[in-house]
């Protein structure tokens, strides 16, 4: 058999790929990973008690607003992953940002403060655990974006395996905030961004061992 023929048998009745695909398996596993943190919150932390006098403050929607932008531009980066091919681009750029801004934005705090003062600052009251509690809320959006993403064609399974776990730790740690006491960008720059990297470091790892076809 020649080549052309071989092409043409293997291409017979293949029908073009709904485009709409992606969208609709992460419109359904999203929601499913939010929902799941927000039962583990409710069953093991709890929402803070002064939680309605935060709406008005500016510092609580950019504790939000920073793992928000994060999973925004995690999840933008992982459907370009699930299409061999296609390149990341400036997402590693969208995804790097907010980590900078948080951090130039804490070092501006530290710098205005007493140097004995800088410690209470960036452990607060909860460095212990902050992290973990994290790690723990990643998972079921962690484990819906893995199911989201074995489905289609990531040939990248180590970047997308971490791609995977940094969307469920940033949108943990949406949730997080919620519950979180620590309102100094110099805690978040720390103890947000090590509870992010953990679940990215397990996706990188689990990632050729679950996204392999």
């Amino acid at each position: 058999m020649k080549t052309n023929d071989l092409i043409g048998l293997l291409a017979t009745g293949v029908a073009p790929v709904d485009s709409r695909t992606v969208t609709r398996r992460f419109g359904a596993a999203l929601p499913l990973g939010i929902v799941g943190a927000l039962l583990i919150m409710s069953l093991f932390f709890g929402i803070r008690p002064d939680i309605r006098a935060l709406m008005v403050s500016p510092v609580f929607w950019a504790k939000i607003a920073f793992p928000f932008c994060i999973a925004l531009a995690a999840l933008a980066s992982i459907v370009r992953l699930g299409r061999p091919g296609q390149r990341v681009g400036y997402g590693w750029l969208a995804i790097g940002l907010p980590f900078v801004v948080v951090m130039v934005v804490a070092a501006g705090v530290l710098w205005e403060v007493q140097p004995d003062e800088r410690v209470s600052l960036l452990l607060g009251k909860t460095w212990k655990i902050c992290a973990f509690n994290i790690l723990l809320l990643s998972v079921p959006t962690a484990v819906a974006s893995f199911w989201a993403l074995k489905s289609l064609a990531p040939t990248r399974l180590r970047l997308a395996g971490a791609v995977c776990g940094l969307l469920g730790s940033a949108m943990a740690a949406v949730v997080y905030s919620l519950h979180c006491p620590e309102m100094s960008p110099a805690f978040w720059s720390v103890w947000y961004t090590l509870g992010m990297l953990l679940p990215a470091a397990i996706g990188a790892w689990l990632g050729p061992r679950i996204l392999r076809w």
